[in-house]
């Protein structure tokens, strides 16, 4: 088990076929000719502890889509932690994406062009896939593993998104893995009825999915060249979000050894719900279909319950602190040493300020939140964020908006991990599209540098977009190697430390910036903490 064997049913057909007619020495000469020009039809198939899987190959790369790691979460099994995967027999083909995920029909729309949207069909409940790119021909070599987990609001995304491929990271000698998870109302609807019939968990399906392709990664990576013990596990926006819940789940430990968390986090702010608040969402969805019953819910069209949750307009489902796949108090358990306590990329793009829209806010208004929510603090506060004219208060509010989405969750993340916590900010504009706007360093811009996948989007790339890949591939392979960023040649990446407060700004010129938000870290410490 674990080796990677490869059929060429068709080279030895066409010898046999041809020994029938020619002489040994032509026959000699077809027989190297037709191996050499048939590598590409070269079979790889790793046996799993479900069965085999074939795939196909990519030059020294092979390639495997769509291969299972939980049984299909249809009929009874939606709404409920993902159940094994069932055996099968012979050799099962893997050599497309699954269906992504259910949801609203996927289409382009203001910077984030096809190459960032799921491909619009198929979209099934049945999702549960994962797809591996790997240059290893054997259970023995070991490689390091990278699982990248797809943005999207927790609420649309896909492993098929074209700037996710796995190709290049392959090629450096990584074993790359992409995998599906339930979204919106399948992935993340907590309900009475559903807390009542599984008692310790109601919600979360979607980290439970992703939960289950970690677990399902150290059982049958090592068959794919991988290294079960050496697991660096990523994402960005609501892929970020989910690798911090990761990080704050106890039914993760031991799963993963690295973590990079690009746009997004759970600390210090307000992207996890109650259990009373989710149920609550839940429950208000229900009476949109008309279900008398959990029974009848599960009996619903897909679609029905997807238009019944869009119809909900600002309840949305996201992240529950259940106590059991998350602890009840997030911020508390990172406080207590809890945490699954790896080394660690945090960071953001600076367009991701502009993430909730362009604020529309006076400088009256704005001053008048302050006084109001931080009363003697509010004075320090306007020093920070000042608000003398309009202009001024929307630039605070955008600052403001940065640092809650991202900046801060990963000052707090830094400060609670005992090991390194190495932070960033993206301001690296890419090279304009004729025809299409410039939307700036924009939320999720980053990826395809980071994941060395330019090819994937459709722009004319200069040479500068060109070294950016090249730089942010390297620090991310770097660290999913070693656990440490930095690479001969490169600007030095320090851990972040309160005393330090080093960010590494990573642009047209590249550097570590000391005391980065410092100040703004400071007051929101103070606020929070009620001191």
């Amino acid at each position: 088990m674990g080796t990677i064997a490869y059929f060429q049913f068709e080279i030895l057909l066409n010898i046999v076929l041809m020994a029938m007619s020619f002489r040994k020495e032509i026959l000699l000469f077809i027989f190297f000719f037709v191996a050499f020009h048939n590598i590409k039809a070269q079979v790889p198939i790793v046996k799993t502890l479900n069965g085999s899987v074939s795939g196909s190959s990519q030059g020294e790369i092979n390639i495997f889509k769509g291969i299972p790691f939980a049984s299909p979460p249809v009929g009874e099994l939606r709404w409920k932690a993902p159940h094994p995967v069932a055996n099968w027999s012979g050799v099962r083909k893997c050599i497309s994406f699954s269906a992504s995920p259910y949801q609203p029909k996927p289409e382009p729309f203001l910077c984030w062009s096809v190459e960032f949207i799921a491909p619009p069909e198929p979209l099934s409940e049945d999702c549960l896939y994962l797809n591996i790119w790997t240059v290893a021909k054997n259970s023995n070599e070991r490689r390091p593993v990278f699982v990248w987990i797809y943005g999207g609001g927790l609420t649309s995304g896909s492993a098929a998104c074209a700037i996710y491929d796995g190709e290049e990271m392959a090629k450096r000698g990584i074993v790359f893995v992409s995998i599906n998870y339930r979204v919106g109302p399948f992935g993340f609807m907590a309900n009475p009825e559903l807390s009542k019939e599984q008692k310790n968990a109601s919600g979360n399906y979607g980290i439970m999915d992703q939960i289950a392709a970690l677990q399902w990664v150290q059982k049958n990576i090592a068959a794919f060249g991988g290294d079960p013990g050496h697991v660096t596990i990523a994402g960005q926006s609501a892929g970020s979000i989910s690798v911090n819940a990761l990080l704050a789940s106890p039914l993760a430990k031991g799963l993963f050894q690295g973590a990079i968390l690009q746009s997004g986090g759970i600390l210090g702010s307000h992207m996890v719900a109650s259990l009373q608040d989710a149920e609550a969402i839940g429950a208000a969805l229900q009476k949109k279909t008309g279900a008398g019953s959990l029974e009848e819910l599960r009996k619903k069209p897909a679609d029905e319950i997807l238009k019944a949750s869009q119809s909900l307009g600002s309840m949305r489902m996201g992240l529950t602190s259940d106590g059991y796949v998350l602890p009840k108090d997030i911020n508390a358990y990172f406080k207590e040493g809890k945490q699954n306590d790896v080394p660690v990329i945090m960071g953001w793009v600076s367009g991701d300020a502009m993430l909730f829209g362009k604020p529309d806010i006076t400088a009256e208004k704005f001053t008048e939140r302050a006084k109001e929510k931080y009363g003697a603090d509010a004075t320090e506060y306007l020093k920070i964020f000042p608000a003398k004219n309009n202009e001024q208060a929307q630039a605070s509010q955008l600052e403001i908006n940065l640092l809650s989405f991202a900046a801060y969750p990963a000052y707090l993340l830094a400060g609670f991990d005992n090991k390194p916590t190495f932070i960033y900010q993206s301001s690296f504009v890419p090279t304009d599209k004729p025809g299409f706007p410039n939307y700036g360093a924009f939320h999720t811009s980053e990826v395809p540098y980071a994941l060395h996948t330019l090819h994937t989007w459709k722009r004319p790339w200069q040479k500068r977009d060109f070294d950016m890949e090249a730089l942010m591939s390297d620090y991310w392979i770097q660290f999913i190697k070693t656990g440490y960023p930095n690479v001969s040649g490169l600007p030095v990446w320090k851990p972040y430390t309160r005393t330090e407060g080093a960010i590494l700004e990573i642009d047209s010129v590249t550097a570590l910036k000391p005391g980065f938000f410092k100040n703004e870290f400071e007051i929101m410490d103070k606020l929070n903490n009620g001191k």
